[in-house]
């Protein structure tokens, strides 16, 4: 399992919004064939580890990260009929698909045509590899993981918003890593403002796959000369209140943007809403990379499912310096905002600090939103 684990990451990036998927197929102690799912509309990893073992997997193990699906209403056909007639005796599958389109009725059709199933072997490692289309299906909405290089006080930026670069040349590396590997990429119009960004995943050695741009933008200030509407990369999307000017909206249409009126809140573009249209046009994974004002909405509305902090070995110091969080401080220590399941990695000369906010048990009502079909390829 853990080969198939390994297989199914070298797609990591390239599949949404299909989960990473690998399987290997067991002969005796020998494996006779592997596979993993290379992109969204192609064959599914089980497939092609079946079709690499040909007859040698008549009676053998096929070993897959994810449950086998069952349904028809997607591009590719259904792996439980591949599965079944390629005469493998047992199947062991790492984690359950929470597609409620299969969710079990994969295994339970190979247990009716007689094969063992095995279940959960690895199954942590396998969450957490499709956590991002996990979350996806069962809340409707990406999985946003909020980003943000500071100094060891805090800070983001220099009074004057200077914060080119608070890390080293490994850490910005990484973090357009990270870029290759979402859907999204999601800004505050401040950040296009001072920084005038491309938002592109610039990987040495390879082409990226480049991820949508989002801009959150209340009045529609991006200038007509944003290098981010010029630049080649991923589609640009600029997400606005129905209070935008029309002739505006038509402009940045017109220069290839998708501009998105929404809802206001706090007259600002409501985030929620934003996710929640981002979700039913596929994305499952967004790298916000605002500042201080998104970061403190996107908490607040407890819509960050992983806080991501590039921490360098520097003090800025200065009450006036830009903090990771905006808004306004809790008055007392216990209302603040917990992390969990904390990791700490060295990126050159820098930290990188990996957490998840602290969750209360989502109640009856939050849940039945898993029930809900998403598209799937």
């Amino acid at each position: 399992m853990a080969r198939a684990l390994h297989l199914a990451q070298q797609a990591r990036g390239r599949t949404s919004p299909n989960p990473m998927v690998g399987a290997v197929v067991v002969s005796g102690s020998r494996i006779v064939g592997r596979g993993y799912h290379h992109r969204a509309g192609q064959a599914h990893a089980e497939v092609l580890a079946l079709r690499a073992a040909g007859t040698k997997a008549r009676g053998a193990t096929l070993y897959v990260t994810l449950e086998p699906c069952c349904h028809t209403d997607k591009r590719t056909p259904p792996c439980v009929p591949s599965v079944i007639a390629s005469g493998v005796r047992r199947v062991v599958v790492a984690m359950r698909d929470p597609n409620p389109r299969v969710r079990g009725r994969g295994i339970a059709r190979l247990r009716r045509a007689g094969i063992d199933v095995a279940t959960g072997c690895l199954e942590d490692e396998a969450e957490r590899l499709n956590e991002a289309y996990a979350h996806w299906i069962r809340t409707g909405r990406p999985f946003v993981m909020m980003k943000a290089a500071m100094t060891l006080d805090g800070k983001i930026a220099t009074a004057a918003g200077v914060s080119k670069w608070i890390t080293g040349e490994e850490a910005r590396r990484d973090v357009h890593r990270l870029r290759s590997a979402v859907d999204a990429v999601m800004v505050g119009i401040e950040t296009v403002l001072h920084d005038d960004p491309k938002l592109t995943a610039r990987v040495k050695g390879t082409s990226a796959r480049q991820p949508i741009r989002i801009i959150l933008d209340s009045t529609l200030r991006i200038p007509a000369t944003a290098t981010v509407l010029s630049s080649p990369g991923g589609q640009v999307l600029i997400a606005t209140t129905t209070h935008a000017a029309k002739d505006r909206i038509d402009d940045l249409r017109a220069r290839g943007a998708i501009v998105l009126p929404l809802p206001a809140e706090e007259g600002r573009p409501s985030l929620r809403a934003c996710l929640e249209e981002l979700g039913r046009r596929g994305v499952t994974s967004v790298l916000l990379e605002g500042g201080a004002t998104v970061n403190e909405s996107a908490l607040r509305a407890g819509l960050v499912d992983r806080v991501i902090l590039y921490v360098a070995p520097a003090l800025l110091g200065g009450q006036d310096a830009r903090s990771v969080i905006g808004g306004t401080s809790p008055q007392v220590l216990s209302d603040a905002r917990r992390l969990e399941n904390l990791r700490i990695t060295s990126v050159g000369n820098d930290l990188k600090i990996e957490a998840s906010p602290a969750r209360v048990t989502p109640s009856r009502s939050s849940r039945t939103r898993s029930d809900t079909p998403r598209k799937q390829i």
